[in-house]
C-alpha cells in the first residue's frame, strides 16, 4: 500500500501508517447493494476471482463514501423544497443532477480503477465496456483536487446542463424500439445496438444501482425494478439467450421489427438518420488469415445482420455521411486502428416499384458510382480508417435500390456478397491512384505489401524493379531504401535524412514525401505546414498515398504502422490551412498609391 501525495516537485509516493491503515479497514457501510453481477464471462472478469456482487468491486471505505452521497442527494431534495417554498420540479431537476455526479463518481470510486503510470493519476473503472480484474487498484480521496473528486463530477454534469438547449419541449419515453408507435409520422434517428458488441443493460447496472438509491423517490415508475430490464434489450447475448444461433436470431427479427416499424411510422419528406461506429472486420478478426486471402470474409456478423434487416423491412440507403464522434484518448483507441468517426446511414423508404438487377447490373452500377462517391469522401478528408466503413453508404446505396439483385444462378445475393464485391471496388479504386506515383514509389508500395519495413531478398527486389521500371541503387541514391548483404529493406521515417530538403533532391518521390510529412507532424504541425507549402501540388498526392499505406495495414494488421498514415490525413485539413497562412504571409502585397 502506497500513499499518492502533492509534492513540492510533483507527485510524491509515502508508506502509509497504522491509523491510515485502521481507516481503510474499519470502515463500515450501512446498507450496501447485494445485486449480483451478470454471467458473462466475456465483459465481466472479476465473477472468475470470486467477485460476484456489485458491492465486491468496491472497497469498505468506497462503499460507505457511496451510499453516503447517494443518501445525501435525499436529504438535498428535502431542503431545496423546504427553501423554494415546495417547488416539486426545481427540487426533482436539484436532486437529478446531484444524483448523475454521485453515479459520476462510481466510475472513479472502485476497486477496478487502475494507476496511470505516465500521467500519475487514476484511472476510471470504465475504460471500456467491460469490468476487467484489476490486481493493483488506486483508490482517490473524494473530497481532494485529485482526479474523480466529488466536486470534479459535479463541474462536469453542471457543464451538461448549461449546453442542453432549455427552450426545446421534449418527452422521453422508456419502452422497447419495436413498439413505437407516434401519433403522427416522425422523423427518426437511431444508434442501433452493435450485435453482442455492447452488453448495454448488463453493465449499466453498475450506475443503476446507485441512481436508484438516490432517486427511487422522485421517479418510483423510472426504478421499479432491482437491476435493469434486460429481457427486450435488442443485443444478441448468447448468455441470455440460449447460445450464438438463438441469440442471433432473436437479433435479427427484433432488428427487422424496428426497422418495419421505423418505416410504417416515418415521415417520408424526410430521411431516417442511423449511425453506426462498427468495423466491419471487428468480429472476424479471429479469421485473420482469411480477411487478408478471402474478400468474402470481409464482413461483420454485426454489419450483415444489420444491414440484412434493413433492406429486408424496404429500406433503401441513399448514402453516407461520416461524422467525428470517437474520442482518440479513449483507451480502445490507444496506439490502435480503431474507429475516428462515427457513419451515419441515411436511408428512404424503398419505392413499391423498384425493380430486380441481375448480378452484372449491380457491379456495373457499382464501379460507376462508388468511385467517384469515394474520391468525394476523400476530398473531405475523412480517416482512412474510416474509409472502408464509410464507402458502405455509397455501396449499399446503389445494392438497395433493388427489389433484389439475383446472382448467376438464380439465388437472391446476400449482403455478405454484396459487401464483399464494394470492398473489392474500394480496393480497385485505391490501386487506380498508384498511376499518379511515381515509379519508385509504386516500387516501394509494393514492396511494403509484402515485406513491410522488414527485410527481403536483393533478387526478388531487383525482379519487381524491373516490372515497376527503377533500380534498386537509384532508390538507395535517392533515400528510401537501404541494400546490404544480399537483402533489401525500406527506411523507416525515423531514418530518413533529417535534413532533408525537397528543393535539393535531384530525384523527388511521394514515398519520401509522405513519410517526411509524417515525421513532421509528430514534431507539430507547423513543420509539416512548411514542408506542405514548399511542396505544393505533390503533397496532395501524398495524402492519397496515405490511404492506400493505411489500407495495405489494415489488412495486414499492422496496427503501429497504420496510425501515422491515418493521422496525416486526419490533421490534413488543419496543417493545409496553416500552410496557407505561412503562404499569405510571405506574398509582397500591392501598395497604394496616395
Amino acid at each position: 500500500m502506497a500513499i499518492v501525495a502533492d509534492g513540492k516537485d510533483g507527485r510524491v509516493y509515502l508508506p502509509p501508517n497504522e491509523p491510515h491503515e485502521e481507516v481503510a479497514i474499519n470502515a463500515e457501510p450501512i446498507d450496501v447493494p447485494e445485486t449480483l453481477l451478470a454471467k458473462n464471462p466475456r465483459d465481466f472478469k472479476t465473477p472468475n476471482y470470486g467477485m460476484t456482487k456489485h458491492r465486491d468491486l468496491f472497497t469498505k471505505r468506497q462503499l460507505v463514501a457511496m451510499t453516503t452521497f447517494c443518501d445525501l442527494v435525499s436529504k438535498a431534495r428535502l431542503l431545496t423544497l423546504k427553501d423554494s417554498g415546495h417547488d416539486e420540479d426545481y427540487a426533482a431537476a436539484l436532486a437529478t443532477y446531484l444524483a448523475l455526479a454521485s453515479s459520476r463518481c462510481a466510475d472513479y470510486w472502485s476497486s477496478i480503477c487502475g494507476w496511470h503510470s505516465s500521467r500519475q493519476l487514476i484511472r476510471n473503472t470504465f475504460a471500456r465496456q467491460a469490468i476487467p480484474m484489476v490486481w493493483d487498484y488506486a483508490e482517490t480521496n473524494p473530497l481532494s483536487n485529485s482526479a474523480g473528486n466529488f466536486s470534479g463530477a459535479i463541474e462536469w454534469v453542471s457543464k451538461c446542463a448549461a449546453a442542453v438547449p432549455a427552450s426545446i419541449t421534449a418527452t422521453a419515453i422508456q419502452g422497447s424500439a419495436g413498439d413505437v408507435h407516434p401519433e403522427q409520422p416522425a422523423v427518426f434517428s437511431t444508434d442501433p445496438p452493435y450485435y453482442d458488441n455492447v452488453g448495454y443493460a448488463d453493465l449499466s447496472d453498475y450506475f443503476y444501482i446507485w441512481i436508484r438509491r438516490s432517486l427511487a423517490s422522485v421517479y418510483p415508475e423510472l426504478f421499479k425494478t432491482v437491476l435493469v430490464p434486460k429481457a427486450e434489450e435488442l443485443i444478441a447475448d448468447p448468455y441470455r439467450q440460449g447460445g450464438k444461433d438463438s441469440a442471433r436470431t432473436y437479433f435479427e427479427n427484433g432488428m427487422r421489427r424496428v426497422l418495419e416499424g421505423i418505416r410504417k411510422n416515418s415521415d417520408d419528406r424526410f430521411p431516417t438518420t442511423i449511425f453506426y461506429a462498427f468495423k466491419q472486420t471487428e468480429a472476424d478478426e479471429q479469421n485473420e488469415e482469411d480477411l487478408v486471402n478471402n474478400a468474402d470474409s470481409h464482413a461483420s456478423t454485426g454489419w450483415e445482420t444489420f444491414l440484412e434487416g434493413l433492406v429486408e423491412s424496404g429500406w433503401q440507403v441513399d448514402g453516407t455521411w461520416p461524422m467525428r464522434t470517437e474520442l482518440g484518448n479513449r483507451m480502445i483507441a490507444m496506439d490502435k486502428n480503431a474507429l475516428a468517426s462515427s457513419i451515419v446511414l441515411v436511408c428512404r423508404p424503398r419505392p413499391q416499384n423498384a425493380g430486380v438487377a441481375s448480378r452484372r447490373d449491380f457491379l456495373a452500377a457499382l464501379k460507376r458510382e462508388l468511385p467517384e462517391a469515394l474520391r468525394h469522401l476523400q476530398r473531405g478528408n475523412i480517416a482512412p480508417v474510416d474509409l472502408a466503413q464509410a464507402a458502405i453508404g455509397p455501396g449499399m446505396a446503389v445494392f438497395s435500390r433493388y427489389a433484389k439483385v439475383l446472382e448467376t444462378d438464380g439465388s437472391t445475393m446476400s449482403v455478405r456478397s454484396a459487401l464483399a464485391e464494394i470492398n473489392k471496388c474500394l480496393d480497385e479504386v485505391l490501386a487506380e491512384q498508384e498511376g499518379e506515383f511515381d515509379a519508385d514509389t509504386r516500387w516501394a508500395l509494393a514492396w511494403f505489401d509484402q515485406n513491410g519495413f522488414n527485410e527481403g531478398a536483393y533478387g526478388v527486389a531487383e525482379t519487381l524493379c524491373t516490372a515497376k521500371n527503377t533500380s534498386v541503387q537509384g532508390m538507395k541514391d535517392a533515400g528510401i531504401l537501404e541494400a546490404k548483404g544480399g537483402k533489401v529493406r525500406l527506411l523507416k521515417k525515423e531514418e530518413l535524412d533529417a535534413d532533408w530538403n525537397p528543393a535539393e533532391d535531384s530525384r523527388l518521390t511521394i514515398w519520401e514525401i509522405t513519410h517526411h510529412l509524417i515525421r513532421r507532424l509528430e514534431e507539430g504541425e507547423s513543420g509539416a505546414a512548411e514542408l506542405i507549402q514548399q511542396l505544393g501540388a505533390k503533397a496532395e498526392i501524398a495524402r492519397d498515398l496515405s490511404y492506400r499505406l493505411y489500407t495495405i495495414c489494415e489488412r495486414r494488421k499492422w496496427a503501429q504502422e497504420a496510425i501515422g498514415y491515418n493521422a496525416l490525413v486526419l490533421s490534413w485539413s488543419d496543417v493545409q490551412r496553416l500552410a496557407e497562412e505561412r503562404k499569405a504571409a510571405a506574398t509582397p502585397t500591392q501598395g497604394e498609391l496616395i
